[in-house]
């Protein structure tokens, strides 16, 4: 990096402040706007730092691929704008010798990679292929996600709203890892974005055009990056919609609509995804999720020597249905409660095995002040929780299973993580055990919000 490297970087952390100021206005409550004020500076923060680590410390992905490559693509339209159309160009059916490095041959050849490769280029022409501005381009993609996804609890919740800032903006491993060109980045803001565009689609009068683009924008992003997440995730926020409409808005023919349109939705889905989900699953599961785990791990033993932090979920898995179904429970462990503080070899390890020391000790504490009996009955008679939680513990389960290597496991854990401590949270909070904390001025979480449900029903 050069000294231009950094005046564009501090360029457009002003370009986004003044931006800041300009619809934090919309936020009449002091609480709201400390924390987005607050959670911007920690993402920028985030790309400074995430920035310095990869080019000095622990190179990656971002540094050997996503980055070159963006730029030589970047370079190659810069040079001939006709060559725009790449943009519109499949993995497939793209010639990859236009960006050269031989030896990663292949790797672009999947749409998952292919895209985050144009995002790059595309973000290139604004800050004139500047690594550290490109960082905080997506770092800035993943915080507008992720303060959707606060939006989206705190205007149901909003006594909550100290704990939805925690586990949504200031965690430190989701934000370090959440900060630069990588593909759990993007798929963070968009689990945020269709969120809170899906809810806003059937419970709010207004901006139904904005919310559907970018439903349309990011679904069409997380399906394309990272299918798994996707799969795994929309199901369970469809069943919360469905549940929570049910409980709130009397029988009659609206309300049949719109019910049918959520269920019809997830059918469609699915439907139109079931070719492309066997292609694509084979880049990410191989098309089988038993086999998918011995593939991962396969790979990752391969690697063991020159890793140097594996490690083993201590249960034996032959390839059987059995042996991943009492593999499971250590997989969820791992996934969320390690590595351990004994287990971390590295820095950023060493970073993530306290947040998830914390993460244990909380689950043992919530655990132990509603009492076991209260502790399950409450998760079951509460859809919210319910949806937070299982997706948590089904994407903790895959990632477990696949992934034994602590590097990339606090990595790829980041979206379950802050659903697990918000699904924790809603226990206390459902069997008065947590103080809920009111706004210093009670009004609506957001000036005008149309939202057609009252607050802490579900």
């Amino acid at each position: 990096m050069d000294i231009f490297d950094y005046l564009v970087f501090i360029f457009y952390v002003v370009i986004f402040y003044l931006i800041l100021l300009f619809r934090q206005k919309k936020y009449d409550i002091p609480e709201i706007r400390k924390y987005y004020k607050y959670g911007f500076w920690v993402k920028v923060a985030g790309a400074f730092a995430y920035s310095l680590f990869v080019l000095n410390s622990v190179p990656g992905d971002t540094s050997y691929l996503y980055f070159p490559f963006g730029m030589n693509l970047y370079k190659i339209m810069l040079h001939d704008f006709s060559n725009l159309k790449i943009f519109f160009t499949s993995a497939a059916n793209f010639d990859e010798s236009f960006l050269g490095d031989v030896p990663n041959v292949g790797y672009m050849t999947s749409d998952s990679n292919f895209i985050i490769v144009k995002i790059v280029a595309l973000i290139g022409f604004l800050t004139f292929g500047k690594f550290m501005a490109i960082n905080l381009f997506f770092s800035i993609i993943a915080f507008t996600g992720m303060w959707r996804l606060f939006l989206f609890f705190n205007e149901q919740f909003p006594k909550l709203h100290k704990g939805f800032a925690i586990a949504l903006l200031f965690l430190p491993n989701m934000i370090f890892w959440s900060s630069g060109i990588l593909k759990d980045t993007i798929c963070l803001g968009a689990l945020g974005w269709i969120t809170y565009s899906t809810y806003h689609l059937f419970f709010t009068k207004d901006r139904k055009i904005k919310n559907l683009i970018a439903l349309i924008v990011f679904g069409y992003l997380l399906f394309t990056i990272k299918i798994y997440i996707f799969l795994s995730y929309y199901p369970f926020l469809l069943l919360y919609l469905i549940l929570k409409y049910l409980s709130i808005i009397r029988l009659n023919l609206k309300k049949v609509l719109i019910v049918s349109s959520l269920i019809a939705t997830g059918i469609f889905i699915y439907y139109k995804s079931s070719d492309a989900t066997e292609i694509m699953l084979s880049e990410h599961l191989t098309g089988d999720l038993i086999q998918s785990v011995m593939s991962y791990q396969e790979s990752y033993s391969n690697l063991e020597v020159r890793a140097g932090s594996n490690f083993s979920l201590g249960v034996e898995f032959d390839g059987s249905v059995s042996s991943f179904i009492k593999m499971a429970p250590a997989a969820m462990f791992a996934t969320l409660y390690r590595p351990f503080v004994w287990e971390a070899k590295k820095a950023a390890a060493l970073a993530a095995s306290v947040e998830s020391l914390f993460i244990l000790l909380f689950t043992i504490f919530v655990f132990f002040r509603v009492g076991p009996f209260k502790f399950f009955i409450t998760i079951i008679k509460r859809p919210v929780i319910l949806y937070c939680l299982l997706f948590a513990l089904a994407f903790s389960v895959f990632i477990g299973a696949t992934t034994p290597n602590f590097g990339s496991l606090v990595r790829y854990k980041t979206p379950a993580i802050p659903f697990y401590i918000i699904s924790l949270i809603f226990i206390l909070y459902y069997n008065n055990k947590i103080k809920s904390i009111p706004y210093k001025k009670e009004v609506d979480p957001i000036q005008n919000n149309n939202l057609l449900v009252g607050n802490d029903s579900n």
